[in-house]
């Protein structure tokens, strides 16, 4: 099994280290403040831009912001009737964050998406689905969760492991925090997209409520960490501050995990994928939805905020 574990973590760890590996871009230009806006606009991380990690790897995709077919803000886009047009805007990027000096942030992907003159009174939507990534006050996110906790299938994580520093110190992940990283960046949305929905997304269910066991089963075969408690915490938090968030600053928040309810890791149908897993897509990115899962989302997103509206 350790001999096992350690597959695992050398293919997850490389996965998320390239996501969280892509550095800061050129800012981009002030647009039109006159122009109409795209239907929607996406801002997020690799859980919005995702795609096939070996088919990215292949085509040398992996040191850039791709886009993958089957990741939500595509599919949302075929539902829309929108495929090869421009009117949905996505600026997600894998390994991007609220605020850094060494990634892709929310402000730059808000810049970028201006300089498409995405942002305007037409604008129905805009979906913002980040901060795993981001360290909160202290080193590591996500990452060093998974490392720490999730990759170590004999010890995982307890109670101490906090203490111990094998994963993040989660008390600076509030609804406050959340609040103060994006309101700047809102407020400009607001302002130049007056009629648009803006939504703050959080991240699908990776294991039912009330267990500490997160399921890897790579090639299918039956893996679980049984102890991986303050992984599922960290997405609790995350979840929680964006809620909490977005009733501060008047925005909406999409329950992304009530709608892949009872599609975790360890379900029988995952819509998350897991390493190598044929349940769910086989080479799609550990721990990131599979197609399914996207289209789940996307069509509840379709049905909330964009059906019955031109």
């Amino acid at each position: 099994m350790a001999g096992l574990g350690s597959i695992t973590a050398r293919v997850c760890t490389a996965v998320v280290a390239v996501t969280a590996s892509i550095g800061t871009a050129g800012l981009a230009q002030a647009a039109d403040p006159g122009a109409p806006g795209k239907k929607v606009v996406v801002l997020g991380d690799s859980y919005a831009a995702h795609g096939d990690a070996v088919d990215a790897a292949l085509t040398g995709q992996l040191s850039s912001c791709y886009h993958g077919a089957s990741a939500w803000p595509s599919q949302l886009r075929g539902l829309l009737g929108l495929a090869g047009t421009d009117q949905v805007s996505d600026h997600s990027c894998p390994g991007a964050m609220i605020e850094s000096t060494e990634h892709y942030t929310l402000l730059q992907e808000a810049r970028d998406a201006d300089a498409e003159n995405a942002f305007g009174p037409q604008t129905q939507l805009v979906a913002i689905q980040l901060g795993m990534n981001d360290s909160w006050g202290v080193p590591g996110g996500l990452a060093a969760a998974f490392q720490g906790c999730e990759y170590d299938l004999i010890e995982g994580c307890d109670a101490e492991a906090v203490a111990a520093g094998r994963t993040p110190d989660m008390s600076g992940v509030t609804g406050a925090a959340y609040a103060e990283k994006i309101s700047k960046v809102v407020a400009y949305i607001k302002y130049y997209a007056p009629n648009a929905h803006i939504v703050l997304m959080g991240y699908p269910e990776m294991a039912a409520p009330g267990t500490e066991a997160l399921c890897v089963d790579p090639l299918g075969l039956p893996v679980a960490q049984r102890h991986a408690g303050p992984v599922l915490e960290y997405y609790e938090r995350i979840d929680q501050a964006k809620r909490d968030a977005a009733q501060q600053l008047g925005l909406e928040y999409f329950d992304t995990r009530a709608v892949t309810a009872g599609h975790g890791l360890c379900s029988p149908q995952p819509w998350v994928n897991g390493v190598l897993d044929p349940r769910a897509d086989f080479t799609g990115a550990p721990f990131h939805p599979s197609a399914a899962g996207d289209l789940a989302v996307a069509t509840a997103l379709y049905n909330t905020f964009l059906y019955g509206h031109a």
